[in-house]
């Protein structure tokens, strides 16, 4: 579930390295809190907020395939 948000995150970004993911489980509901480097959280974000909600969209689906609620939370670097 998680895999497909971080290839489209390592996809997006300049230095995949910088991507990193934390998954958290409560039941059959999952949070998954994805951080980037500062520089490239425009690109992760998108015009409006339309990658970071197409990338929701995605993690919703599978998650709701599995049985499972997703959240995907894109956390502000610091």
């Amino acid at each position: 579930m998680k895999q497909i948000i971080v290839f489209i995150a390592t996809s997006l970004v300049d230095d995949p390295t910088d991507v990193k993911d934390s998954e958290q489980r409560r039941g059959s509901h999952v949070t998954l809190r994805l951080r980037v480097a500062k520089e490239d959280m425009g690109r992760v974000i998108g015009k409006g907020g339309r990658v970071a909600n197409a990338m929701r969209q995605l993690l919703f689906v599978t998650a709701a395939q599995e049985g499972k609620k997703a959240t995907l939370n894109i956390v502000d670097p610091q």
